[in-house]
């Protein structure tokens, strides 16, 4: 499961220009959590042009015990255990008045094309059956990088007087169930600082995210 991640944009990424990405774990961490015990895995990405990094990213994974068939599964691992927090101060929760909403019904077409875009082939995202005899969800789970994207999405409008965002910091709070409408918010807390969230239509967080920029 993802728990959340940070991307800091260091410099422009050029069009046409050959980049590389360069892939490694950089912490590993070992927690006992309500659902039984848990493995924390912090994956590093670096994008580099000419010899230098202009794009890294630390993507926060989390591995839980295997289901047990029939079982109750995994379900939701509840947010306290994910998440290890970031660089910045904790993402706040959305504003009961933001500055800009985004939103997106996410059903099961939608999640079967994320799921092919990002070469995930987890069934969780597309085989029902298997979700709720094995993993013990409700239904098909929504990607978590897919919430990541609609705070991004909602913050997007209120980034446009400056040159894009230089640091994105966002964390999973409760997996989502497909059927669902995620409702992003973002609010300025700053002239260079946006927080958002994303709901799930049960006023219930489930995700927040920070955004800032020069």
């Amino acid at each position: 499961m993802f728990a959340g991640g940070r991307v800091q944009v260091r410099h422009p990424l050029l069009v046409g220009q050959p980049a590389q990405r360069r892939t490694s774990a950089s912490l590993v961490a070992e927690k006992q959590g309500r659902s039984g015990p848990l493995t924390f895995v912090t994956v590093t990405h670096e994008v580099s042009q000419a010899g230098r990094v202009v794009i890294s990213e630390e993507q926060d994974l989390v591995y839980l015990e295997a289901a047990r068939p029939g079982g109750q599964g995994a379900g939701d691992p509840g947010a306290r255990d994910l998440g290890r927090g970031g660089a910045l101060d904790e993402p706040a929760v959305g504003s009961d008045s933001p500055d800009a909403l985004w939103t997106l019904r996410v059903d099961p077409v939608v999640l079967f094309r994320f799921s092919a875009l990002t070469y995930n082939s987890h069934r969780i995202h597309y085989d029902a059956d298997y979700t709720r005899t094995v993993e013990g969800y409700a239904g098909l789970v929504v990607h978590g990088p897919l919430q990541a994207i609609a705070l991004a999405q909602a913050a997007h409008p209120l980034l446009k007087d400056s040159m894009g965002p230089t640091w994105f910091d966002y964390r999973i709070l409760a997996p989502v169930v497909a059927d669902a409408v995620l409702v992003a918010s973002a609010t300025r807390l700053s002239s260079h600082r946006v927080v958002g969230a994303v709901s799930d239509g049960r006023a219930r967080p489930t995700a927040t995210a920070t955004t800032q920029w020069r």
